[in-house]
Parts: C-alpha cells; structure tokens; sequence
C-alpha cells in the first residue's frame, strides 16, 4: 500500500520503520522538506517536497503531527485528501484547555468532510510503534472510525506491521 506520513518526529519516524518493514510504499512529507528526505533516507522511503504531493501519491495518509497542527494541515490538504482513508494518531492535551466536547477525529473529519478519517497509533508510544511486540507478544492496536471500509483498512495496516488489530468502535 501507498502511505503518506505528514510528519517526521518520533511517532512519525517510527510508523515509518514498522511500514516499511512490512512492505509498505512510504512517503514522508514535513514543514521543512530536509527533515523529511533524511527520515526517507535513514528509512528507505520516499520524500515528497510537500504535505499535498506526498499525499496525492497515497492510498492512507498517517497524520503524525501535534494536534494544535491538525487545523493548518487539514486546510491544506483537503482537496489532496478527498475520498482518502486519513489516520489521526494525535491526543488531545490532558486536561484539555478548551474544554471540547468531542474528539480531535471527529473535529478533523468535519475539516476533511471528502475523507474517511480514521483514529489509530495513538494509544502507545513511538518505541512501542518501531517495535509492536514484547516478548513475543503482540501489542494491541486499537483502532477506531465510523467509516467500516476505512476502519477495516487502517485494522489490516495495523495487523501487517505486528500489531494485535482491535476494533475499538
């Protein structure tokens, strides 16, 4: 599969290692397109020169980005993103400022209305992404969307890179 990874620090360097290792085409893309050709480089992936080309050439793009950054992202890569399967794998800061009453997925779907937008890797951290088992035991990767094609999509990406899939709803 074609996966598009916005983003280029721990988590973002991780999902990429584990994707790549289990065959995966990974693009990275990040504000500063240096910092993504050396993640692509130290990972044997691609570097696209923009958030838009990395995710044109993807069939899931992975937002691995803080989620005070989602809003720019998501206006920037909305016409890119359209019919395509969108994992957000940010957390809302505890306790959260702004008092939300519903999820960072859920306000990124209303921000990407022609996507499928998918909330996945965001219950482990970085290590845990690069290396999904523990003694030979798989780490549960819980994935949830209200989307069923998109979720069963992002619960077979997280099965290929070692995970445990679990279909959290």
């Amino acid at each position: 599969m074609d996966i598009a990874i916005i983003g280029v620090g721990n988590v973002g360097k991780a999902l990429g290692g584990s994707l790549v290792r289990a065959g995966h085409n990974v693009t990275f893309a990040a504000t500063n397109p240096e910092h993504a050709a050396a993640a692509a480089n130290d990972l044997r992936a691609r570097a696209a020169a923009s958030n838009n080309e990395a995710v044109n050439a993807a069939d899931l793009v992975i937002l691995a980005i803080p989620a005070s950054a989602l809003g720019d992202v998501a206006q920037e890569i909305g016409a890119s993103a359209v019919g395509k399967v969108v994992v957000d794998v940010s957390n809302r800061p505890t306790p959260d400022p702004a008092g939300a009453s519903t999820s960072l997925a859920e306000e990124l779907q209303a921000q990407l209305p022609g996507s499928k937008v998918i909330k996945a890797f965001n219950t482990l951290f970085a290590s845990r992404q690069a290396n999904p088992s523990l003694s030979g035991i798989a780490a549960d990767g819980f994935v949830a969307g209200d989307d069923e094609p998109a979720k069963q999509t992002v619960l077979d990406v997280v099965a290929s890179i070692g995970f445990r899939p679990v279909d959290a709803g």
